[in-house]
């Protein structure tokens, strides 16, 4: 756990004077930080689980119930009573342990999940979108703009500190490019990324900056061969390593130090924070991973061609696409929604288009949510 969530749980009392929380976490770390941020929003103490899936799960994707059946329970926290009053969490895998919880608990737990659930969404008790998520109203489904990531002062500041001699030996201005990774049928292959760093690199040379190039955990590992024999000498590199501890990745030193971004527009968690961070953002859209059936269909005018600049892309295949074009969706999520939203309210610009100066970045869906989730519980005791 992170040396500010120990610090906000200190101050808040203990689990005598409020309902038990606890946050299911798990390895993805955009997915935890947005499940504390609520949890620091709702005010109460939380304890963590951090839950690791099996092997086979990694990758994989478990059937949405109540069950254990995916975790590696050697390398997770113990789950056992007494059952806390609410559990946060996010995505399928941890859901699913979110719900088996709640069975545990014979029902007592209240049980709010971020993000859309693939299966029994009305055993949620609270289910929390942002836009990218399609989703039919309902009375446990709580909407917002974007990701709920906040980007914590104190955190800033100690990575200023932490990184100030390593970043600040760059000559300025120091440009950020995090990289991605394809996700719900986006392209990103060794092709995606020449254009990405060629882009990039007119960005740095006409600011005679300088270059930080960051992987993440879904960066293909031939597009990571790929920028580790392409990038210039001028550039700095960090690859993405699970096992490496979290102080020695950048990614904090740049938010705090970097003077703008280019992020990959599958990266919502990185273009929020660095959204609310004032700072230049250009975002490199991602095309649809069209097979030959797709590009097809797309020749003799029966689907058209979709932008991800303009137009929605929903996750999946053809089948996903095909059935959105005639407005029978079965898709859970729109993969260009929060890029495009962030273009449209001028929080980011496109990368090759002129540089964008952004607008102040606004959000109260975190106290909103938070609000929601206080009343949830304070119905149940």
């Amino acid at each position: 756990m992170s040396e500010e969530v120990d610090r906000a749980i200190r101050g808040m009392g203990t689990v005598a004077d409020s309902p038990r929380v606890w946050l299911i976490v798990g390895e993805k770390r955009g997915d935890n930080a947005q499940i504390r941020n609520l949890a620091l929003a709702v005010g109460w103490a939380f304890e963590e689980k951090m839950i690791r899936v099996a092997p086979a799960w990694v990758d994989g994707k478990p059937l949405v119930r109540a069950s254990l059946d995916h975790v590696d329970r050697d390398r997770s926290d113990p789950l056992e009573g007494p059952w806390p009053h609410l559990v946060i969490t996010a995505g399928r895998r941890l859901a699913s342990v979110g719900l088996w919880i709640k069975r545990a608990s014979q029902g007592r737990t209240r049980l709010v999940v971020i993000g859309k659930p693939r299966g029994r969404a009305e055993k949620f008790d609270l289910i929390v979108v942002a836009a990218h998520y399609v989703i039919s109203d309902a009375p446990n489904v709580a909407r917002h703009a974007f990701p709920l990531n906040q980007v914590d002062p104190d955190a800033l500041a100690a990575a200023k500190k932490a990184w100030q001699g390593r970043l600040t030996l760059l000559p300025p201005p120091l440009t950020a490019l995090m990289v991605g990774g394809p996700t719900g049928g986006l392209r990103f292959d060794v092709r995606t990324a020449q254009d990405l760093l060629e882009k990039t690199l007119e960005v740095v040379a006409a600011q005679r900056g300088s270059l930080y190039i960051t992987t993440s955990r879904r960066t293909p590992a031939a597009v990571a061969n790929w920028l580790r024999g392409s990038y210039s000498d001028s550039a700095q590199l960090y690859f993405y390593d699970p096992d490496s501890a979290w102080e020695e990745n950048p990614y904090q030193g740049l938010l705090a130090l970097a003077d703008d971004f280019v992020v990959t527009a599958d990266s919502l968690s990185m273009m929020v924070e660095v959204a609310q961070l004032g700072r230049p953002l250009r975002i490199h859209p991602l095309e649809r991973e069209a097979g030959a059936i797709e590009r097809g269909l797309v020749a003799v005018g029966l689907l058209e061609t979709s932008s991800p600049r303009t137009d929605p892309i929903p996750a999946g295949g053809l089948a996903a696409r095909a059935l959105a074009a005639i407005g029978r969706p079965i898709h859970s999520r729109d993969l260009t929604a929060i890029s495009r939203r962030l273009v449209e309210m001028g929080l980011a610009g496109w990368l090759g288009e002129p540089e964008v100066l952004p607008a102040v970045y606004e959000d109260d869906a975190l106290e909103r949510a938070a609000e929601r989730i206080r009343a949830l519980v304070g119905g149940s005791e």
